[in-house]
């Protein structure tokens, strides 16, 4: 009777056990588990952290009653194996809860050790408060102070799947999430404009992104916050840390008994499962496998592989030829109201091995766009050029991404081509998908490339082209979508011509040029692209169209101006610059009431205050952008001021296509809210325009900006009184303050925060807020100051803090200067509600749209 002995549990051991038990009734079959659980379903883990898996059994995958119960197996949890002795096919087990130490025999050993989070070398580490996510007790540690109510706030280190599940997860249980990423994107195996698409949804779900950045030191006050330090010099504040920063193979049993280690500490197999060793074999996240499309030696901790191992493992075993091909790495992560999902191999992975290769993306429905409820999906594929044979592919969307991403996994396995995923026959009804299959059209266009009928370029060299001046002459940028997308946003420097009026304006296009055209997807401006290459230019296609463009050129990080999720029946959040809607919503540069426009800055507050009633619905259901902005522009052009359109529309676009449209028309954006894929906008048309308002462009505004350098109390007063006055005039008013202004801004109640002794000393010595400002002549120790104040008051003068609340309810926007706060040691926290944090370039962008600007 043979004797199989398995270190470890989980997917790998636990499968490798049940099949060894299939194949092998006579054997003895021993799993030793050094933790509580031998199967436990270590993915779901965040979830049950979040509430969206309530019971905390739900996780236990099998038990070890229920093993030996269906299985005669022996299973024996908390025994942790401490050594292997080869020649005497021995391992030695220490029974965790007693301590008595023993030796077991094998004939066939498998290790199934699994992998350990890694802990940075860093100050702080190992304090209370910091975690990481590996196991049930990890799990139970992080939950609890979430369920005392002790957590307001919290960091998370690293943008790999645990990391961005953790981060929805707790911002689903209303705290605080900042997201750090030493690199610059989330979820290193997709392509950079594949990932921009998750960074721009974790933004406008409230979460603070910090990429490109790494943690340096957590420090923990005496207040038990702890504050973490970033390379970069951030810190943030928070009453968890969750460290999510990778795994590393647990690889100690194996490099002790001297067998075979990848240069990553990775155990050696082959592609039977064996280790150096004949006799023991090895699974799951420890091992070293092959890449089948690079063909190249790597490692990919994932749970379908562990369980595929474990099976050819227990397979070869007992004596079947059972073979291991390598692992493709396919994927998948849910991130709030997206799914990322992936396989093969990446860009970045094609070229540091010299692969040459092709690139093409897509937009489509994953259904038929007049069944309800259908979502974009973003298809990237990556193949060679000589036979368009698939290297890989990535798909970013909302519904049915599971399905599409399969699909293209097993074409890869398969070998086929990018000419095969034309040809696939895939099932079709109207609730399900489309004629033309998302993997189809996907096809479709990458096809279309190697036979020569489109030629693509990617959005960096569009990028390039742009910061370059066209590569001095040599091209032109082509947009042929419609006004009212232009109208929301375009590349620079583009000549906009839209396809419907192309063909009549073909003398207005350069010939001497090669033209970039794109449309909002790419089907447009294939359509252009084909006719003008027939009138005899040298047309190129922007792969991906504006929509990849825009995300991807987008400022990717929020964490000095976060981004908040939209309020309760309100506004909607900014990215690219936009601002929300009229709940609180925020913009690319700051935080604010109010609709936006655009261009980072609040245009309009229109809070909702009472419920209105609709003049006139539209349903928008199902129609891709700019199908809905489209309907709504044709339908608000019938109405009249004052009248209120209700919009449905399912393009999650809308959502911030419609707030940056309503603020650039003059038309006032209601409301706007989303409840279970369907998202509702109400519009109130706007007045027709003056023949004043309808001047060009390039008029400049009537706009006031304003930089307070001073903390005095008169210069206070005469600042914030004017700004008032201009306010009062209908005028949009900035006030940037900078260094001692500063102080006007700064609370008297403010929250205590983790400082080092020179930012304190900055706040003993200066005045803390717009009570405790003196005046800059006659102050008299004091009396000065305390008699103007009088003075102020007998002539029912409004007092500072009075004339600052009424600035911002008449729409002022007031910048704190981030480089002044940094150097004066004063936190966001500090300073009075309604204050934005910006930069000197949020100022001077506001500065070219103003006709005068004071210092004062």
């Amino acid at each position: 009777m043979a004797t199989y002995v398995i270190v470890g549990g989980v997917a790998g051991g636990a499968t490798a056990a049940a099949r060894l038990r299939r194949m092998d009734e006579s054997a003895e079959i021993v799993v030793l588990e050094r933790g509580e659980y031998v199967s436990f379903a270590n993915c779901g883990l965040p979830y049950h952290i979040g509430g969206v898996i309530e019971q905390r059994d739900a996780l236990l995958v099998s038990t070890p009653d229920k093993l030996c119960a269906e299985f005669a197996i022996d299973v024996r949890t908390e025994h942790e194996v401490l050594r292997i002795d080869r020649e005497a096919k021995e391992v030695e087990v220490r029974e965790v809860r007693t301590g008595r130490v023993y030796r077991q025999p094998y004939d066939r050993l498998i290790l199934s050790p699994g992998a350990k989070p890694i802990v940075p070398r860093i100050p702080g580490a190992d304090l209370p408060g910091v975690y990481t996510l590996r196991s049930m007790r990890d799990m139970d540690a992080i939950k609890a102070p979430l369920d005392a109510g002790r957590v307001r706030s919290a960091v998370v280190v690293g943008g790999g799947f645990i990391g961005l599940e953790m981060a929805e997860n707790l911002k689903e249980r209303g705290v605080e999430v900042s997201l750090v990423e030493m690199l610059p994107q989330v979820m290193a195996p997709l392509d950079f404009e594949m990932a921009a698409m998750l960074h721009r949804e974790l933004r406008e779900h409230g979460v603070r992104l910090g990429l490109g950045d790494g943690l340096q030191e957590i420090v923990r006050a005496d207040d038990e916050r702890l504050t973490a330090t970033l390379a970069g010099g951030a810190t943030l504040e928070a009453d968890m840390v969750v460290l999510a920063i990778g795994v590393q193979p647990e690889n100690d049993l194996a490099r002790q008994a001297g067998l075979d280690l990848g240069p990553k500490g990775h155990i050696c197999v082959d592609e039977h499962m064996r280790t150096s060793d004949p006799s023991i074999y090895a699974v799951g996240d420890a091992v070293q496998v092959m890449n089948p499309v690079l063909e190249t030696l790597t490692a990919v901790p994932l749970a379908g592989p562990a369980n595929c191992q474990a099976r050819i493992a227990a397979d070869h075993i007992v004596g079947h030829d059972a073979r291991y091909v390598g692992t493709y790495g396919t994927s998948i992560v849910k991130v709030f109201g997206l799914t990322a999902a992936l396989t093969g191999a990446n860009s970045r992975t094609l070229g540091q091995q010299g692969v040459e290769y092709l690139t093409s993306i897509t937009h489509s429905q994953d259904h038929v766009g007049y069944y309800p409820g259908a979502t974009p999906q973003t298809i990237k594929l990556l193949y060679r050029p000589h036979d368009g044979k698939l290297l890989g592919a990535q798909v970013v969307g909302g519904n049915a991404v599971d399905r599409t991403i399969d699909a293209l996994a097993t074409a890869l396995q398969a070998g086929m081509t990018v000419f095969d995923l034309e040809r696939l026959e895939l099932a079709y009804a109207p609730p399900y998908g489309g004629a033309k299959d998302p993997v189809n059209i996907a096809g479709y266009v990458a096809a279309n490339r190697l036979r020569g009928d489109t030629e693509l370029v990617e959005w960096p060299r569009v990028r390039e082209l742009v910061e370059d001046g066209m590569g001095d002459g040599a091209y032109g940028i082509l947009d042929v979508r419609t006004d009212p997308e232009w109208t929301l946003g375009h590349i620079p420097g583009a000549v906009h011509i839209t396809n419907s009026e192309l063909r009549s304006r073909l003398d207005e296009l350069d010939r001497d040029k090669a033209w970039i055209v794109y449309c909002k997807v790419g089907r447009r401006a294939y359509v252009m692209e084909r006719m003008l290459r027939q009138h005899g230019l040298r047309v190129l296609n922007l792969s991906g169209g504006w929509d990849v463009y825009a995300v991807a050129t987008e400022p990717q990080s929020n964490l000095i101006a976060p981004v908040e999720a939209p309020a309760k029946g309100g506004g909607t959040n900014g990215s690219n610059g936009y601002r929300g809607g009229d709940g609180n919503g925020d913009g690319g540069n700051g935080r604010g009431n109010g609709r936006g426009n655009g261009n980072g800055h609040v245009t309009e507050a229109a809070p909702v205050t009472e419920p209105v009633m609709a003049t006139a619905r539209l349903n928008a259901m199902g129609l891709q952008c700019p199908g809905p902005i489209m309907a709504v522009y044709r339908q608000m052009q019938g109405m009249v001021a004052g009248e209120v359109l209700e919009v449905q529309a399912s393009d999650p676009g809308f959502r911030r296509d419609v707030a940056a449209w309503a603020g650039s028309t003059g038309n006032r954006l209601l409301d706007l809210r989303e409840e279970a894929g369907a998202i509702t906008a109400l519009l109130q048309k706007g007045a027709p325009a003056t023949e004043a308002e309808a001047a060009p462009r390039s008029a400049v505004a009537p706009a006031k900006t304003m930089v307070v350098f001073s903390g005095d109390l008169d210069h206070a007063l005469a600042s914030f009184v004017i700004a008032n006055g201009a306010a009062a005039m209908g005028q949009q008013v900035t006030m940037f303050f900078t260094f001692w202004g500063l102080n006007v801004l700064r609370r008297r109640d403010a929250p205590r925060t983790n400082k080092n002794i020179v930012e304190r000393m900055f706040g003993w010595m200066l005045p803390k807020g717009a009570d405790a400002l003196k005046l800059s002549q006659l102050n008299m120790g004091g009396a000065g100051t305390w008699m103007m104040k009088q003075v102020m008051r007998s002539k029912h003068i409004d007092s500072l803090p009075r004339l600052m609340e009424t600035a911002l309810e008449n729409g002022v926007r007031i910048i704190a200067c981030q480089m002044s706060m940094d150097m004066m040691g004063i936190r966001p926290a500090e300073l009075i509600d309604g204050v934005e944090v910006g930069g000197v370039a949020t100022f001077i962008s506001e500065t070219d749209k103003a006709n005068a600007t004071l210092f004062i």
